[in-house]
């Protein structure tokens, strides 16, 4: 099963690859300038190991637990570690000196934490501010009213940097809504980058998963995170 499953990734990630290339020259850029981070949710260090040696140089991890139990594992001298789900505070100190960027920062109270942190770490953590672009009331991130006072904020904590935007839109029944949202959060991205605000670098556009990746590159995303396309149907039993 391993050879094969090896073999899986092999073909996904060649495939996943052609259609970011074709999806970043449509928008007017290189392939080169999109990262493919795949999300490891579930799959085992061996296999993810197998999807770097192809290549692959980023992962990004959404449970902390999981994080620790394979961070031993992980090939970090040919890849980047982010942490891409939701974080409690009370989680960060586990982290945050494992990790190259926290993707999923929706409030000043988890800032914060990530600041303290990493000041007792000597370090400066990056960080996406999670945009709920939705506005889904059971989804984390903040309103879009709501994001230039709150990177406002966290520009004046020391050890963390504002590196860009994530977010994760509704589940939406035709490409034309989907592309909306991506639409709406791009120019977020560009708003709030024209404002120069210290502190604050909007060099990442984190948005598109494995149902839509092409479209949200089309939109001006420049990270893409993609699981289930890489990796396969997730087992959660």
């Amino acid at each position: 099963m391993t050879e094969r499953s090896f073999r899986d990734v092999e073909y996904n990630y060649k495939l996943i690859n052609e259609r970011i290339a074709e999806a970043a020259e449509k928008s007017g850029r290189r392939r080169e300038d999109i990262t493919l981070l795949a999300a490891t949710k579930t799959v085992d260090a061996q296999t993810i190991n197998h999807a770097i040696s192809l290549g692959l140089d980023h992962i990004g991890e959404n449970r902390v637990q999981e994080l620790l139990s394979k961070y031993e594992q992980y090939d970090l001298e040919h890849c980047s570690l982010q942490f891409i789900g939701h974080l409690q505070t009370n989680k960060v100190r586990q982290i945050v000196d494992k990790v190259d960027l926290i993707q999923s920062v929706d409030s000043f109270k988890l800032a914060k934490e990530i600041s303290n942190q990493s000041l007792k770490r000597d370090k400066v953590t990056d960080i996406l501010v999670e945009v709920n672009i939705g506005r889904e009331e059971n989804k984390s991130g903040v309103f879009e009213e709501n994001l230039e006072e709150l990177l406002c904020q966290i520009s004046e904590l020391k050890g963390i940097s504002v590196k860009g935007l994530m977010t994760i839109p509704p589940i939406c029944e035709n490409e034309h809504k989907i592309l909306k949202y991506f639409n709406n959060m791009h120019k977020l991205f560009i708003d709030i980058l024209e404002k120069k605000l210290d502190n604050v670098s909007m060099t990442i556009l984190s948005m598109g998963m494995s149902a839509d990746y092409y479209q949200a590159i089309l939109e001006g995303a420049n990270m893409v995170r993609v699981g289930s396309a890489l990796f396969g149907a997730r087992n959660y039993t």
